[in-house]
């Protein structure tokens, strides 16, 4: 693709940057067939290509962005189906990271827009605001009716139970079983450790039984995944999830920074970048990156226990998270982990298209969203599973509202076929 930037916008980082990934694009298309927006919507404005257009014309033009293009570009899960599929591997994550932050800066959104992308901005990556909203939404229930339909889709997705903090919240040291075999950090998250704190105790359960020594680093919080995507330039949480990191790394070292979601996962394995222009913590930021790996990677590495077997013989249908399928391309672990386990796994159809979770999207597109949800749970029932599993939060949350079929975490069930506890949502 051929572009028209003047020096000067050139001389911005984020837009030389966007201008390398503009011009790798050769329009062919093929990312329209993958794109789920364009799926449901037939709008080429809503696929990648047409995006990528949009984009283009906006940061050339240096413009405030305009209705138009908020509205296309919002619409966007994010999902990166575009760059698996894309011949040219042109970077659409960058490119769309981008161009939401021009929009976030330059156009003036509706006031109950604007205040609701605030609120999940300021509650979501706050563990401790989060519980409070969670139980504030749970008294609104009985006056759902009333309430506008976004706050009605933020009611539906309230969990009936609120969990406490845990262990997994407090900075330690928790010690492998046995011979220390490898050293890790744990990021614990934001909403995870509040919707479902199972996840992280199986993780660290299943780690210190294969000889890792899990540490919880005090100064980590949220990786920041939530208000990126909401078009917030600062790094407001990378930055202090780098540093903490760091004083480990350089303190007793870490082999490896372990994450349980695979959003968070593909944001702290991009840190090296959204940190390329902060000198003092750029280096830093790349090591972290590069020692980021999702819970079934560092399982891979230290390898399932020979006794390892299924209690039950369940069919599971495994639900491959856009984040993990696309922005970390990680395909074979969570698969040959749950079939080593003794699980009998089943291949989803439509297994590339997005959930409609995509961290605030079913918040903030909610009728999409459940138009996707809807799609993903026929063609996980048509296989006739006995149980989901996935490796995102999100997904479970997603999913898990449009079917009846129970959906674990990948390392619950790897949990369990070790040693561990029976998956509460098993019953």
């Amino acid at each position: 693709m051929q572009t028209n930037f003047s020096l000067a916008q050139l001389a911005n980082a984020d837009v030389a940057e966007s201008e390398k990934v503009l011009r790798k694009c050769v329009h062919c298309g093929f990312c329209t067939a993958t794109c789920p927006t364009y799926v449901l919507l037939g709008d080429e404005r809503d696929s990648p290509r047409g995006r990528i257009y949009l984009i283009k014309d906006m940061l050339e033009s240096g413009r405030p962005a305009s209705a138009v293009e908020a509205r296309h570009i919002d619409r966007c899960l994010s999902c990166l189906s575009c760059m698996t599929t894309c011949p040219s591997g042109v970077h659409y994550m960058h490119l769309v990271d981008h161009a939401r932050t021009y929009i976030e800066r330059t156009y003036e959104r509706p006031v109950a827009d604007k205040a609701l992308r605030r609120l999940l901005a300021d509650l979501l990556p706050h563990r401790g605001r989060f519980r409070v909203a969670l139980r504030a939404a749970r008294a609104a229930r009985p006056f759902k009716a009333l309430l506008p339909k976004d706050l009605r889709t933020m009611l539906d997705l309230t969990p009936a139970r609120v969990h406490g903090p845990g262990r997994q919240e407090r900075p330690g040291v928790i010690p492998a079983i046995g011979p220390r075999r490898m050293r890790v950090g744990l990021l614990a998250g934001c909403v995870q450790p509040v919707l479902n704190p199972d996840i992280n105790e199986a993780a660290i359960r299943l780690l210190t039984r294969l000889g890792a020594e899990v540490v919880i680093s005090a100064g980590v919080g949220c990786c920041g995944a939530l208000t990126h995507h909401l078009g917030h330039a600062e790094p407001d949480f990378a930055g202090p999830n780098v540093r903490a990191w760091s004083r480990e790394i350089e303190g007793d070292g870490l082999d490896a920074i372990v994450v349980t979601a695979s959003g968070c996962g593909t944001t702290v394995k991009d840190y090296g970048f959204v940190l390329r222009e902060h000198p003092a913590l750029a280096e830093k930021a790349a090591r972290v990156s590069a020692l980021a790996r999702d819970i079934t990677e560092v399982v891979a590495m230290l390898g399932l226990p020979d006794g390892a077997a299924a209690p039950q013989p369940l069919t599971v249908a495994y639900h491959s998270a856009c984040s993990m399928q696309h922005g970390q391309r990680l395909h074979r672990p969570p698969r040959d982990l749950l079939k080593q386990a003794g699980f009998r796994l089943v291949e989803v159809p439509e297994g590339h298209l997005c959930c409609g979770s995509a961290g605030t999207y079913n918040l903030l597109q909610p009728d999409l969203a459940a138009q996707l949800r809807d799609r993903k749970v026929r063609n996980i029932e048509s296989v006739r599973p006995d149980v989901i599993a996935a490796g995102n939060i999100g997904c479970m949350t997603q999913i898990g509202q449009g079917t009846g079929l129970p959906i674990v975490h990948t390392v619950e069930l790897l949990d369990w076929a070790t040693g561990g506890p029976r998956p509460a949502a098993l019953g």
